[in-house]
Formats: C-alpha cells, sequence, structure tokens
C-alpha cells in the first residue's frame, strides 16, 4: 500500500474508532467518571498502571479502586494518612497488590506536595521529539521514596528497553485534545507531536501487516520504529493512530 493510500485508510479508522462509543469497552471510561483535573489524572493514572489482561476485569477492579478511594481520588491521594491506607491491603489485580497500591498513593501525595504535580512530574527537557526519556525520569522520582522492591515493576523504563504501552497510553488520555469526547485534553505543556503509540500486541500486529514495523518484539525499538513511521503520516498527532491500529486489531481482527 503507497503511503497517501494508507494514510487516506488509517485516518479513516481514526475517525471510526475516536468516538465517545468508544468508551463502552475502554478502561477510559474510567476516568471519564469524573469532573475536576485531580481526580481524572489520578484515575486515568492508576486505570492505565492495571491496564492490561482482560478488559472487563480492568474496568472492574479499576472501579471498585475508585470505590476504596471513596471515589475523591485527588482528595484520597493529596490527605491520607498512614491508617487510610490499611482498607487498600485488599485490592489485587493480576500481580498489582494492595501493598503495590498502597506505594503508589503515598507516591502520588509525594509528585503533588513536592514535584507540581503529575504534569510537571512528566515535562521534557530541551527540545525533545518524543517523552521516552521524560518516562524514565519520571520513574525516578516516582520510586524516591523508601519502597518495596517489587512495587518498581509495575512502573514500565523505556531506557532500559521497555515500549512502556501504559504509560504512553495514559499520557495520551492527558495530552491528546478532547474534540472527539474520548481524550482529555488537561495537559498544555507538552505537545501531541511528542507522544508515542501505545504499543501491544494487537496494534503492533497490525503495524506490521501495514508495513509500519518490522522489528518482531513489542519493545523501545520497535516503538521508536513505530514512532518514526506514524510520524510520517501526521507530524503534529501520530498517536491518533493508536486508535486505528487498536481497532483494526480488536474489533475487526484484521
Amino acid at each position: 500500500m503507497q503511503q497517501n493510500d494508507l494514510k487516506e485508510f488509517l485516518d479513516a479508522k481514526v475517525i471510526q474508532y475516536n468516538h465517545p462509543r468508544f468508551l463502552e469497552s475502554d478502561p477510559i471510561q474510567i476516568p471519564h467518571r469524573f469532573n475536576k483535573k485531580g481526580d481524572i489524572e489520578i484515575s486515568a493514572f492508576l486505570t492505565a498502571t492495571i491496564a492490561w489482561g482482560n478488559r472487563k476485569s480492568i474496568i472492574n477492579n479499576a472501579s471498585r479502586l475508585m470505590e476504596l478511594m471513596d471515589n475523591s481520588p485527588f482528595d484520597f491521594v493529596k490527605n491520607h494518612r498512614g491508617h487510610d491506607l490499611e482498607k487498600l491491603e485488599s485490592f489485587v489485580h493480576r500481580t498489582f497488590n494492595g501493598q503495590d497500591l498502597g506505594y503508589f498513593v503515598k507516591s502520588l501525595q509525594n509528585i503533588y506536595r513536592n514535584h507540581g504535580g503529575l504534569e510537571n512530574a512528566f515535562l521534557p527537557t530541551g527540545r525533545a521529539e518524543d517523552l521516552q526519556p521524560a518516562i524514565s525520569r519520571f520513574k525516578r522520582v516516582f520510586f524516591e521514596l523508601p519502597h518495596p522492591l517489587r512495587t518498581t515493576k509495575h512502573i514500565s523504563d523505556p531506557l532500559k528497553g521497555s515500549a512502556a504501552k501504559r504509560i504512553n497510553m495514559f499520557l495520551r488520555w492527558m495530552v491528546r485534545d478532547n474534540t472527539s469526547g474520548v481524550d482529555f485534553g488537561l495537559w498544555n505543556n507538552i505537545s501531541p507531536a511528542q507522544l508515542s503509540c501505545p504499543l501491544d500486541i494487537h496494534s503492533g500486529n497490525v503495524a506490521r501487516k501495514l508495513g509500519l514495523l518490522n522489528r518482531k518484539q513489542n519493545d523501545a525499538k520497535a516503538l521508536a520504529e513505530l514512532d518514526t513511521n506514524l510520524r510520517k503520516l501526521d507530524p503534529q498527532d501520530p498517536v491518533k493512530y493508536d486508535f486505528a491500529l487498536f481497532g483494526l486489531g480488536v474489533f475487526e481482527k484484521f
């Protein structure tokens, strides 16, 4: 398929899947339950953190997580005290457990108190073309408090070879504009041009079939290759094609 034909095909798929009905079966529906910026950020970050496995299970467990935080995630993060974390101990989603969640809440409190909030903690330095180095720096900030060693695996590090799918998805939610009613457009200090596609088995397989990706592993090198090719199609908003690649893979079994 020629590049112009590929762009026309994928642009049509973006329009098809970048639509509010997308929310009905997607974890992004959890932060859409909130109206305040802090609640949206916290609920989105925690939901993205557990966004692997069966999507129905992700949504159910993210809903329970919000209930454990009294459906006021920002207030809970900002004002919790030690004993408030006890009720989080029962939480489990696959390998993410209550001990991990307790540290996440403490670390998020530290980020809002001492680092200017989540957006500020992800800001790239200089004129970075993408956010992968910023994600790596974010991980260092996130684990600057005493923490369980096991919890570190729940934040990916692109500089150690990870495609960081869940964090890239969270960043898409926060940065891309909300014109279509799907993403939020809450963060104005990061450009959509710097975003990377949340690369997973579905988007990776479709990208390979379309000639956008040659590397077999879904890792940091594959993400860099996919980023390069998606930016050729739309340098200002390359990650919009996540909707097309994911939709083709999940809903159309492309």
